[in-house]
């Protein structure tokens, strides 16, 4: 798996800066986690696919990289006609920040997983602190992307890797699959939870991008296409309103 970049290597100075915010902002205290990857993939699990995440690199005429972005980047994306929207590793940042503060991740109940518009497919440790400002996340995801996986500033615990695709592979047997969108089937979150079976796991199909719906023709695989509110929310929003269901239902406060 590789970006869409040319270039191999940061500048001494830029991965330097970026493996100390890894060491600072990537690991955390330990949660309550299954061992094995038996008890990883069994009973009540829930299993997250961030789908169609904007992780691309560019190379600066400062010689170092930078994560592609809206706010920095116009011009790039003006350069290769492509939309600026597309250009958004901020929503996937904001996602991840409420997937792994939330208290199921805490409970050692939940697994992320990064799918990125460029094929990348990435597995995230339950045990990771995703760095509060875009600024250090954007300099994490430089680093893993030209790195491929980045440890626990004890060297103990892989944090982050990319992994072979397809997704499939990484998923538990028997699991039934969700994909959300706000044109999918209407579902109150405390009910949905309700409905869950608690002796399989759970996966879902969430969008990282910044227009767009993730859909059954992509992932043939998802048994059904659900939303959580009868309004159009950001994915961040979207995360909290599902977890919070299935927190409710488990007994997770």
């Amino acid at each position: 798996a590789t970006t869409a970049t040319t270039a191999t290597t940061m500048s001494a100075e830029d991965a330097k800066a970026t493996a100390a915010a890894a060491d600072e902002d990537a690991a955390t205290a330990e949660p309550a986690l299954p061992q094995t990857l038996r008890e990883q993939m069994a009973g009540q699990r829930v299993i997250v696919v961030l789908d169609r995440a904007s992780l691309e690199t560019v190379r600066t005429k400062k010689g170092d990289y930078q994560l592609l972005n809206a706010d920095d980047h116009r011009r790039i994306a003006s350069r290769n006609d492509r939309d600026p929207s597309d250009y958004r590793p901020d929503i996937l940042h904001q996602e991840l920040l409420a997937l792994m503060d939330s208290p199921l991740n805490k409970a050692g109940k939940l697994q992320v997983f990064i799918k990125s518009a460029s094929n990348v497919l990435i597995q995230v440790n339950p045990k990771t602190r995703v760095p509060r400002t875009y600024k250090r996340f954007a300099g994490l995801m430089v680093q893993l992307l030209h790195k491929l996986k980045i440890r626990s500033a004890d060297g103990k615990d892989m944090l982050l890797k990319v992994v072979k695709n397809p997704v499939t592979r990484h998923l538990p047997p028997g699991a039934r699959i969700y994909g959300m969108s706000c044109t999918g089937q209407l579902y109150n979150p405390n009910l949905f939870a309700a409905a869950m079976p608690d002796d399989t796991p759970i996966v879902f199909f969430i969008g990282a991008m910044a227009t767009g719906h993730i859909t059954v023709n992509d992932h043939p695989y998802i048994e059904e296409m659900i939303s959580v509110s009868e309004y159009p929310l950001s994915g961040a929003t979207a995360i909290n309103r599902l977890l919070g269901g299935i927190e409710n239902h488990w007994g997770i406060v």
